[in-house]
């Protein structure tokens, strides 16, 4: 997902942003993909019907005095994964990959604090997220192989796991980042960010939190992917779509709705003051590689000849036929790449 351009501090070297831009004139199948089907289900091949029948262990890891939503598959035993999602999304966008992964591994999906069932916070830190990980990892059964854990983190969750990866190398056994970019923002974004008070009339912030919909139908309608993007796996997108929501009151007072569950406030809310710069590749302590679509921003940026912040001590893998959210768009060659790449990967 895109990049913020400042922070709490008034730095403009941040790497990443998630913040849900949003732009005008999409066509139809970016903007509202889900309306089509009227709140109905799309068709769903089996495999992926196999993976969300295979229910997790659901619980809660208190961290930092937060409750941290935690999904868990796999025998405890094993070697240990932890997946971190992007922002604005949730522990369930790794619900139909990790089944797959849970053959060979002890697998748990996390939502970040503020985002899916876990609590909200009054300010995000990314040595938060490295606490939270370190705890959740360990009362999940993680380390229980006898190893430390690796990480493996899409888009925000991956900047978070690269935090932590060079912070506190004695938390993981390796790193797996998923298409995490790097940079400052597009120049889409930059204008944007110069129309903000147009542009942004109508995303949640403190003072306009998220908007409350009568139904789900009317809620479905309204989800899409951030940055935008075409897909077309709907059965993916509504499948995290419907778990992306939670009832709250509304607004008339004529009974209850549904409104996303993240925290809107969460950018007003991120202090980025421990943030290491984006100018310079820090020396990595623990293995890390970088899979990528073929169709993301991070193609856009190579095909204009921008240098890839990552060097070479990250190895590069692309994903084929895939934008930015590649388990929506390619989830069983993630799979195939993340296992063949955990059955070979770290020497």
């Amino acid at each position: 997902m895109a990049k913020d351009a400042t922070d709490k501090t008034g730095s403009s070297k941040e790497a990443y942003d998630d913040r849900p831009f949003h732009f005008d004139n999409l066509p139809p199948e970016i903007r509202a993909p889900l309306a089509p089907y009227a709140g109905a289900e799309p068709p769903t091949p089996a495999w992926f019907r196999w993976a969300i029948a295979q229910e997790p262990e659901r619980g809660f890891v208190t961290s930092h005095g937060t409750k941290i939503e935690t999904l868990t598959w796999g025998e405890p035993g094993k070697p240990g994964l932890l997946l971190a999602h992007g922002n604005s999304a949730h522990a369930d966008w790794w619900s139909p990959l990790a089944p797959y992964l849970a053959k060979d591994y002890r697998v748990t999906s996390m939502s970040l604090a503020g985002m899916g069932n876990s609590e909200w916070r009054e300010t995000y830190r990314f040595r938060d997220f490295a606490d939270d990980a370190e705890a959740v990892s360990r009362a999940t059964g993680l380390y229980d192989g006898g190893r430390k854990p690796i990480y493996i983190g899409h888009s925000f969750g991956g900047g978070q796991v690269f935090f932590a990866a060079a912070k506190y190398p004695e938390h993981m056994h390796a790193a797996v980042l998923v298409d995490t970019g790097f940079g400052g923002p597009p120049p889409e974004v930059l204008e944007a960010q110069a129309k903000r008070r147009e542009v942004l009339a109508n995303i949640p912030s403190a003072d306009r939190p998220s908007r409350v919909y009568a139904t789900v139908e009317q809620a479905l309608a309204r989800f899409r992917l951030m940055p935008p993007q075409p897909t077309e796996n709907h059965y993916v997108l509504d499948f995290i779509a419907r778990r992306s929501l939670k009832r709250a009151p509304l607004p008339d007072g004529s009974g209850e709705g549904w409104t996303w569950k993240f925290d809107p406030e969460m950018w007003e809310k991120l202090d980025r003051s421990e943030g290491m710069s984006q100018t310079v590749m820090p020396r990595l302590a623990v293995p890390m590689v970088h899979l990528y679509g073929d169709k993301s921003r991070i193609i856009e940026r190579k095909a204009k000849g921008e240098q890839s912040f990552f060097d070479d001590q990250v190895m590069e893998i692309e994903i084929p036929n895939s934008h930015h959210h590649v388990m929506i768009d390619q989830p069983l060659a993630l799979v195939a790449a993340l296992r063949t790449l955990l059955a070979t990967w770290p020497h």
